[in-house]
């Protein structure tokens, strides 16, 4: 009978099912499917060899990673890089879906959405470049600025100081704008009979927004944040990789960076394959620590 139930919800909804197999085949072709890759990671592999040919090598390189002198480095940049991305970037989209949510006119509101969403469709390649245009110390119109107001050219691009200022500076102005429309749809699920109740209490438009719409949109903050904490050693490798260079690698080196290094650069496959296993691990157990710790909490969570 269940059976016969399943098979008639599956006749009735196939054009449903049909739009999402693509989707699912995408993940399952390019997501599951290379996992079978892992076991190189116990392995001295070879691909002359292949990995039925390969020798085993069990945790060799595991412990090579763990006892490398550049491991606590690596550990150290990849925590930074994130977070920045947790507690500067991730708060600002929130911050500007509200303040657009509050804005009555529509064109100017969307002229301001369609701005801000541009620089989310250039490649890292095109928003860096822009930024070493405007920041070089050879002709960069900001440099240029300080030597005619007096003051010293600022090497901005290969100074320590300054790349992880710059690596959250990217991130805000290419996403930020894109960021916003998920928050932005979740505030426009909102009762519109709630804000009529704010306003006979006598509540203004900062307390309708701190007592109706986060309260509303705090659902879909905490599934974003335990998404984004699962990505903590997984920043992604084109974006540092563009700001990387010998001068500032001792604070821009991070996990991705290091796999390519290994991995493509220096051959290494196996220990660049345990080091993106190790890399995955973590953010499994950090996702689901966070989503536990969210429904601890009262919240929905992931699952």
């Amino acid at each position: 009978m269940v059976r016969r139930k399943n098979i008639a919800s599956l006749t009735r909804n196939k054009y449903l099912y049909l739009m999402i197999l693509p989707g699912l085949l995408y993940f399952l072709i390019f997501k599951y499917v290379p996992m079978a890759g892992i076991v190189i990671a116990f392995q001295d592999y070879q691909p002359f060899l292949g990995i039925m040919g390969s020798e085993w090598a069990g945790f060799k390189h595991f412990e090579r990673l763990f006892t490398e002198p550049t491991f606590f480095m690596l550990l150290k940049n990849t925590l930074l890089f994130f977070a920045l991305n947790l507690f500067i970037f991730f708060p600002i989209p929130i911050i500007v879906a509200l303040m657009l949510n509050e804005v009555r006119i529509k064109a100017f509101k969307g002229t301001v959405q369609t701005i801000i969403y541009i620089p989310h469709f250039m490649s890292w390649v095109i928003i860096v470049s822009i930024f070493y245009v405007f920041l070089t110390v050879d002709g960069g119109i900001v440099n240029e600025l300080i030597a005619r107001m007096g003051g010293e050219k600022i090497d901005f691009l290969t100074s320590p100081d300054w790349t992880r200022t710059l690596y959250i500076s990217q991130i805000i102005w290419k996403e930020m704008g894109w960021s916003t429309i998920i928050y932005l749809a979740a505030v426009t699920a909102v009762d519109p009979q709630l804000y009529e109740a704010a306003k006979m209490d006598g509540a203004s438009r900062f307390r309708q927004i701190w007592h109706v719409t986060l309260p509303a949109i705090r659902p879909v903050i905490i599934i974003l944040l335990i998404l984004k904490i699962g990505q903590t050693l997984d920043l992604g490798f084109e974006h540092v990789y563009l700001l990387l260079n010998s001068l500032n690698r001792e604070v821009a080196e991070i996990f991705d960076t290091y796999v390519y290094t290994a991995g493509l650069k220096n051959g290494q496959l196996s220990y660049s394959t345990a080091v993106g296993v190790f890399k995955g691990l973590v953010g499994l157990v950090l996702v689901i620590g966070a989503n536990k710790l969210a429904k601890k909490f009262g919240e929905d969570g992931l699952y």
